[in-house]
């Protein structure tokens, strides 16, 4: 919502976000973001339960702690007649609750939003026992999910979602929501965003782009999905070593937020596998999760940028469109049903470098098809022509929001703005 907010007020759509006092938040917060966000947009803040005092019952989640703050202050803003529509998008899941009711209190249309599947591998394949296995609390959640979200599509008068993998998946777990209108709309890029970092001049804290190095950088969570994917990624590492030992001296491969935590005790997910491959001497894994704009820097100052992605079809990288944005040479490696794959197969270049695995050819057939675009990768250079250049017009934050006031305008028949 901070991409697609700022821009509908363009499309005849005045938005108010609606979120939690960010004092009651657990975790660490990016401060950095209201930067990115304009002024003139109208953002309100709801109380919850201090974490303190629920977890004393067992419940930390914050979709949980604020569903109470959350709907009464709702009711307060729709009490106004001036409202036309209700966007609740998730993650926190429990938050989606409040479309029926809000729905049949003030007879407002409502759009559900998936930025993550409410029902996935958690709980079945993947959770948090140890190791990332399955464990009780998760095979509770997933159950909870699994009933849950019929309830709220039954209510909901359309969809949106960061993929139409994402939303065959809700059909084909509920049958009946293939007759409720559904919208891709994907998590794009602001270049924006980029704008305050060219005038910083601050250096990454991670390494030197000035030594001479090839620092190829991936940013983000690698999720339990995702370790095949990095296996394979750091096998042909170990290829490049026996294949090409002077390009393997100049390649550093940098992870960087691996554990999605915010604090320095989240665990390393890839130098295991790097120490056990051998490969342990040009990879280096910083677990702990960055803010966003130093995400960017790095992006920035990289030598090229790798994105992986995970066995499951649905899978979209939102470090994607930053990564176009970044104008760095690019290696992916992604499942052939992701969307992404998609994407960057109509860009692939020396530049941008694509190789796809699927449910029959598993990621650890492509080792030396990898090592082939990462050499690749390193003998292209960043893209001179500006920025803009590399993200597809329909990519862009303001595009996409032209895609959410189309489905609020079906929805509520409204005109858009003259032409």
């Amino acid at each position: 919502m901070r991409l697609l907010a700022p821009h509908l007020e363009a499309y005849g759509w005045e938005p108010t976000v609606l979120t939690v006092d960010s004092a009651l938040y657990e975790g660490q917060l990016d401060h950095n973001l209201e930067r990115l966000v304009p002024p003139t947009l109208r953002v309100e803040r709801a109380q919850a339960i201090s974490a303190a005092l629920s977890r004393r019952l067992g419940i930390g989640d914050l979709g949980l702690r604020s569903l109470f703050g959350l709907y009464r202050r709702a009711a307060e803003l729709l009490s106004d007649p001036g409202y036309d529509a209700l966007f609740i998008t998730i993650y926190p899941s429990y938050t989606a609750l409040l479309g029926p009711l809000l729905k049949k209190r003030f007879t407002i249309p409502f759009i559900l939003d998936y930025q993550d599947p409410w029902v996935g591998a958690w709980g079945t394949t993947v959770g948090g026992g140890s190791g990332g296995s399955v464990d009780l609390k998760s095979r509770i959640s997933r159950w909870v999910a699994v009933t849950l979200e019929p309830y709220v599509l039954r209510s909901a008068d359309a969809i949106t979602a960061v993929s139409a993998g994402t939303i065959r998946d809700i059909v084909d777990r509920t049958p009946s929501a293939r007759s409720i209108p559904a919208f891709e709309i994907p998590i794009g890029g602001e270049s924006r965003d980029f704008e305050s970092l060219a005038v910083d001049g601050t250096h990454n804290q991670f390494f030197d782009p000035g030594d001479g190095l090839f620092h190829l950088c991936y940013v983000g969570t690698l999720l339990p999905h995702g370790v095949d994917a990095a296996r394979a990624l750091l096998a042909a590492v170990a290829h490049i070593r026996d294949w090409n030992l002077k390009s393997y001296r100049r390649l550093r491969v940098c992870f960087i937020g691996t554990s999605n935590l915010r604090t320095s005790d989240g665990a390393p997910r890839v130098m295991p596998h790097a120490e056990e491959i051998g490969v342990d001497d040009v990879v280096k894994e910083y677990p702990r999760r960055i803010d966003y704009l130093d995400a960017l820097r790095v992006q920035v100052q990289a030598s090229g940028l790798l994105l992986l992605g995970s066995s499951e079809h649905h899978y979209t990288a939102s470090k994607l469109y930053p990564a176009l944005l970044s104008g760095k040479p690019i290696c992916a490696f992604y499942h052939k049903s992701s969307s992404v794959s998609e994407i960057l197969g109509r860009k692939e270049s020396d530049r941008v470098r694509l190789v796809t695995f699927g449910d029959e050819d598993p990621p650890r057939e492509h080792v030396e098809e990898l090592a082939n675009a990462i050499v690749s990768v390193m003998r292209a250079s960043p893209d001179p022509v500006g920025q803009e250049s590399l993200l597809e017009a329909s990519f862009s934050a303001r595009s996409l929001a032209g895609v959410l006031a189309s489905a609020l305008n079906q929805l509520t028949v409204r005109p858009g703005p003259p032409a």
